[in-house]
């Protein structure tokens, strides 16, 4: 934890160009004189509004049908009423009002996507109206230790939808960054720093992901180039789960197992999985969008990441490697968790966040991606918001991807082309799982046993525990113990390179 908070002083306090701190390559796209970022450059450029408009205009397929499951949605309809929150709430113990602001954040973007492709201003106006209600009305985002999630998941959404119209006469942009930035961007850059005073390992991959993509896109947005620096540089070397190579933290053997990277969250169950490959897409594109390729960091460990877990998600079998991680209050009660077997999974299950990741792979980069192709034409024509259920769990996602990510695979790349060496990506593969008689030591024998301050660690899913332990054969062990994936793999960490 000292040296996360310590870069992030030094970041802050250097104003360190993100060219020099992340990585990021020209690309076509340079930053302006004053430093600014490409906009709008988050999870759409311009050229990709360009394209919908004139896809959508010519009837080309498979545009038309996401462009339809778009005007279908009730949220994308001109004239929605905002309900903006002095405060909203998101946990156990709270009076939580979240679902209103993800139902506003998903109908300014919604509206705003729809403009951009119609051409109509009764589209963007309404998304001004709902960003302008609640950059007037918000006073702090609050909850249990949900709260993060909350900051994260909506913060980086606001932001595309702002990022959508921040060039609309009638925009508070000042006002809308300045809310984006304090109630959701500070909060999600706290968490990556402190965890909520927890272990760094007791948070689930998907919780530091959200704040990844929050911390990027409020950086980016703002034109904040230290604050893009830090997500980036977390994406790489953080402590956390959401690192790549703590969320993926093993690669199989090519010619045995298919290159497969193994997803950490594929232990806990489908539905978060799905969520934590959906957010490092997002992660990796907002990215992209400004020069930064980390789609293709480390030998291209999130396109191997994406393929298990659709691999899996599909009903496929899937290489597995026990681990264990930490969980606990620092200072207070501790314990951990084994997770010996993937999960079990529904074929049905989907999330819209397969064509973001299948155009970039096979379309901008001509590479075969052959897991994540499938599952993104069986989830074709993908919804967003509210298509996928009533509750926050359908609105984790932007979505409509068929019409936003499509591409023709004659489309040039636009992103760094640098890539890590081969001694590199080499030194993070394994070539088959750990034994099973390993993870057979675990035992059940740790619970909380203080709590003060700690109590709201990880609220979101704690109910949930049975399920998982029935699910994955998650088990509770005694002590201390940090993530351990396989003999090595600190040594791995130790010597791993850019």
């Amino acid at each position: 934890m000292t040296r996360q908070i310590s870069r992030r002083s030094l970041l802050k306090a250097s104003g360190v160009a993100v060219g020099a701190a992340a990585g990021i390559a020209a690309a076509g796209r340079p930053a302006t004189a004053a430093g600014a970022f490409a906009h709008p450059g988050l999870l759409h450029t311009r050229t990709d509004l360009d394209r919908m408009a004139a896809k959508v205009k010519a009837g080309a397929a498979p545009y038309a049908a996401g462009f339809a499951r778009l005007t279908a949605n009730r949220h994308a309809q001109s004239g929605w009423q905002a309900r903006p929150q002095a405060v909203v709430y998101r946990g156990s113990g709270t009076p939580e009002n979240y679902a209103l602001l993800y139902n506003d954040v998903h109908a300014a973007y919604q509206n705003a996507l729809r403009h951009h492709v119609t051409g109509e201003s009764a589209y963007a106006d309404t998304a001004v109206a709902v960003l302008n209600a609640w950059s007037s009305t918000l006073t702090a985002v609050n909850g249990s230790a949900d709260r993060f999630l909350a900051a994260g998941l909506y913060g980086y959404q606001f932001a595309n939808a702002a990022e959508l119209v921040r060039d609309h006469g009638d925009f508070e942009l000042a006002r809308f960054q300045e809310m984006l930035s304090k109630h959701f961007g500070a909060v999600s850059d706290d968490f990556l720093v402190r965890h909520n005073d927890a272990v760094v390992s007791n948070y689930w991959t998907n919780w530091d992901l959200a704040a990844m993509a929050c911390v990027l896109a409020t950086g980016i947005f703002c034109d904040d180039r230290a604050q893009v620096a830090r997500a980036v540089d977390y994406f790489k070397h953080g402590d956390g789960l959401g690192a790549i190579r703590n969320a993926i933290p093993v690669v199989y053997d090519e010619e045995a197992d298919g290159g497969l990277g193994e997803w950490l969250e594929a232990g806990r169950d489908q539905g978060h999985a799905l969520l934590g490959v959906g957010l490092m897409g997002t992660f990796c594109e907002m990215a992209w969008n400004q020069g930064i390729d980390l789609y293709g960091y480390d030998d291209s460990r999130f396109l191997k990441g994406a393929q298990y877990v659709a691999k899996w998600s599909m009903g496929g079998q899937v290489p597995f490697t026990a681990s264990t991680r930490r969980k606990g209050a620092i200072g207070g009660w501790s314990g951990s968790e084994t997770v010996t077997a993937a999960a079990g999974v529904d074929p049905s299950m989907t999330r819209p966040i397969w064509a973001m990741i299948a155009n970039h792979y096979t379309r901008r980069r001509g590479m075969p991606a052959t897991y994540v192709t499938r599952i993104a034409a069986k989830a074709a024509p993908e919804g967003g918001g509210g298509d996928y259920g009533p509750n926050s769990g359908g609105y984790d996602q932007l979505g409509f991807g068929t019409l936003t990510f499509t591409r023709d695979r004659t489309e040039a790349a636009v992103g760094a082309t640098s890539s890590p060496s081969p001694t590199a990506s080499a030194s993070a593969s394994v070539s088959a799982p750990a034994s099973a008689s390993a993870s057979a030591s675990a035992s059940a024998s740790s619970s909380p046993s203080v709590m003060g301050k700690g109590d709201d660690l990880a609220a979101t899913g704690s109910g949930d525990v049975v399920g998982w332990t029935a699910a994955t054969g998650i088990t509770a062990l005694a002590g201390g113990l940090l993530l351990l994936r396989r003999r090595g793999l600190e040594r791995e960490r130790g010597r791993r390179a850019d």
